[in-house]
């Protein structure tokens, strides 16, 4: 398969809606694109396949990867590549890997243009962190829930309010951003450097002022951002974690238990924002961003060097802190709730404390006159003292 059929196949599977975020090649199944979250499959007139054969897979993998024997390698030899691919439509970061002596592919769709907070429909306070200029901002949640957009958006805000140097560490390279004020240099793993810990080493001598790493993966490498942060830097990077607390608990986790005391007080030191993202179903189709929002301040600082005890969480804290512009999951979900953008019970799927949802949805019912409850015609037994006595 030639590189100009590839791209007339991904081209048609753009065309068959404009809100996909992913395109899904398996063996054993038609071509199918991920829509709002759900997986639907695609049946075009042009191309004539009900059912994915491992030649096609095969093939489309190998078009892909454009013969690069880095991609090939790692695909061979640690079972998965990932690599960058674009069209005229869209960009789009792709996953190659093996399964049952087959291939699959997932393909994320990426913006072709940089992102702004009002389009993806973020807090403002979020604009606040590009104002930062040292210490380390940590953007977490679930594969797809849209981290890697809230990072470019943050980047290009700083791009256009001051002239700096940013150098970005990607696997692989996604949003592309232009020199407005500030001066890009991104730099794609397995291209221009070998790993995380090895690009953040060698970016501290770069002369950068903000460096966004895409991923914290391991000690290694948040011990080399912490250090990149405590000597002037901004660092912008992600987790895999669901909120605040477990964000702050998996990365002193990475260190040994010896070491804990210490590391606590310079993560502490160092860290200035976590802002978690979840993707909720929106009503009438497509999906919303919820998030949690956390920004240190001496009571943060406080439960990160001590830990949290039953009576002090990173969850009450935030919960409280609204006037630093602080949120947690389950307030942003109800603000969501009364503005009718989610259902009663995607607020509650997705809450973190789902009693304190479910008690906050039946306040509001209550005060629009709603039901709360399915329990009827209940009634007090005033005979009842007499039944007993009769034995009834």
């Amino acid at each position: 398969m030639r590189k100009q059929e590839i791209d007339f196949i991904l081209d048609k599977i753009c065309e068959f809606h404009e809100e996909i975020s992913d395109i899904v090649f398996t063996v054993g199944r038609p071509i199918q694109v991920m829509l709002w979250g759900e997986l639907k499959p695609v049946y075009l007139k042009d191309i004539p396949i009900e059912s994915l054969t491992p030649f096609h897979t095969e093939i489309i993998a190998l078009t892909l990867m454009g013969n690069q024997k880095r991609l090939i390698d790692n695909l061979i030899n640690i079972g998965y590549c990932d690599l960058a691919y674009s069209i005229s439509k869209a960009r789009f970061r792709v996953n190659i890997f093996s399964q049952r002596g087959n291939y699959s592919i997932v393909m994320r769709k990426l913006p072709i243009t940089v992102p702004t907070i009002e389009e993806l429909k973020l807090p403002e306070i979020i604009k606040e962190i590009a104002k930062e200029r040292m210490g380390l901002v940590l953007v977490t949640g679930a594969t797809g829930s849209g981290k890697s957009s809230t990072l470019a958006a943050i980047l290009n805000i700083i791009n256009h309010s001051r002239a700096c140097h940013i150098i970005t560490l990607e696997d692989p390279v996604e949003f592309l951003h232009p020199h407005i004020k500030a001066t890009f240099n991104q730099r794609e793993m397995g291209v221009d450097f070998h790993s995380y810990a090895d690009g953040l080493r060698a970016a501290l001598r770069q002369s950068p002022h903000v460096i966004l790493v895409g991923e914290i993966r391991d000690r290694e490498t948040l011990e080399i951002a912490m250090q990149a942060a405590e000597t002037g830097h901004l660092v912008l990077s992600t987790m895999h974690t669901t909120d605040a607390g477990q964000t702050v608990g998996r990365a002193i986790g990475m260190f040994p238990p010896e070491d804990e005391n210490y590391i606590r007080l310079r993560f502490s030191d160092t860290l200035k924002w976590v802002v978690s993202q979840r993707l909720l179903p929106k009503v009438g189709g497509g999906r919303i961003v919820a998030t949690e929002i956390m920004r240190k301040n001496l009571r943060i600082r406080d439960l990160i060097i001590n830990g949290e005890t039953a009576e002090k969480t990173f969850y009450d804290v935030i919960e409280t802190s609204s006037a630093l512009g602080m949120h947690t999951f389950d307030q942003n979900i109800m603000e969501l709730y009364k503005k009718g953008l989610i259902t009663e019970d995607t607020a509650i799927a997705y809450a973190s404390r789902r009693a304190t949802v479910v008690r906050e949805i039946d306040k509001i019912k209550a005060q629009r006159g709603e039901k709360t409850t399915d329990i009827e015609g209940l009634k007090i037994d005033t005979e009842y003292d007499k039944k007993i006595k009769r034995g009834i």
